[in-house]
């Protein structure tokens, strides 16, 4: 099989080298001449096998997103097929699908987690579209999620629309856990009775209910920076809680702890917070995202983001 793959950032990059690792031929397009393998779309369509183009698109969701669908629409063929992997706002993935349909194209839109240790640790993906083109996809989805036993780190969610609605559910609940892993920091470093916070909670990582990867990675963090004394509370959103929020809303859904977690990060761009630093340092573990240096100035975004947690 031979993909290509438009988006080499942080996460594109090491889909592109995990997938080859599995015996996926790649061609992979970015605008950035220093990671490229070709220099245009153009040129990323000409080398793919005609009749059986699969084209994985990872690039922010929104504008760039849609200009990239709209491009490839008119390059790709009938019986061709795109995915978008980013996190793109799910009602976005209708639409890019109709735009594909007009010239015979498929669409699978496909929510992935696993930030930027996915290249090592496999992917998490959740994918929505017609069960054909699933099937053809598969090799794909095998080359990124995690292998062994526990290889289940794979879910075809429903038709078109599915992968990233429940891509966004998962980001809303990741909201959610890191907020109350970040608070219960914030109590045991705030009273002088527990002696080694980060100690306790390397012992919550083995045989507690509460362990997970995110408390590991949120004691990677203590041990790299016990006080977090280098980075800054303001911690960034990136939509998908915006989303999850409003789909509650409209739903009737009661969920107060994934809201309280997204309006935390609304307060951490008004005052420090040691509960919000750790908040923005697993965000920094996980997936890589820029964090503010200790004193930066904090300058509150114009417009609602949209890209990873």
């Amino acid at each position: 099989m031979h993909i290509g793959l438009v988006g080499l950032g942080k996460m594109g990059a090491n889909m592109r080298q995990r997938i080859r690792d599995a015996g996926v031929e790649v061609t992979g397009f970015d605008r950035n001449p220093e990671v490229t393998d070709v220099p245009t779309l153009e040129d990323l369509v000409r080398a793919l096998p005609a009749g059986e183009r699969v084209v994985w698109v990872m690039v922010p969701s929104g504008p760039i997103t849609d200009a990239v669908i709209r491009d490839l629409a008119g390059l790709l063929a009938p019986g061709d097929l795109v995915i978008d992997g980013g996190n793109s706002y799910y009602q976005d993935d209708a639409p890019h699908a109709a735009i594909l349909a007009e010239h015979g194209v498929g669409f699978i839109d496909a929510g992935v987690s696993g930030g930027i240790w996915g290249l090592e640790n496999g992917y998490g993906l959740m994918v929505g579209g017609a069960p054909e083109d699933v099937a053809r996809a598969m090799p794909v989805f095998d080359a990124l999620r995690p292998p062994g036993e526990r290889a289940d780190g794979f879910v075809h969610a429903g038709p078109v629309g599915a992968g990233h609605y429940a891509k966004m559910v998962h980001n809303g609940i990741e909201y959610g856990l890191m907020q109350a892993y970040a608070e219960g920091y914030e109590l045991l470093a705030a009273k002088d009775l527990v002696t080694d916070v980060p100690a306790t909670m390397r012992a919550w990582t083995t045989g507690t209910v509460v362990r997970s990867w995110l408390l590991d990675l949120l004691v990677q963090a203590l041990d790299e920076d016990p006080r977090f004394g280098a980075i800054d509370d303001w911690v960034e959103d990136s939509g998908e809680g915006r989303w999850t929020v409003d789909e509650a809303i409209d739903l009737a859904v009661p969920a107060p702890v994934i809201a309280a977690a997204l309006f935390a990060r609304f307060a951490s761009r008004q005052g420090e917070s040691p509960a919000m630093k750790a908040v923005a340092a697993l965000r920094q573990q996980f997936g890589g995202h820029a964090v503010r240096a200790a004193g930066a100035e904090t300058v509150t975004p114009a417009a609602p983001p949209t890209s990873e947690a």
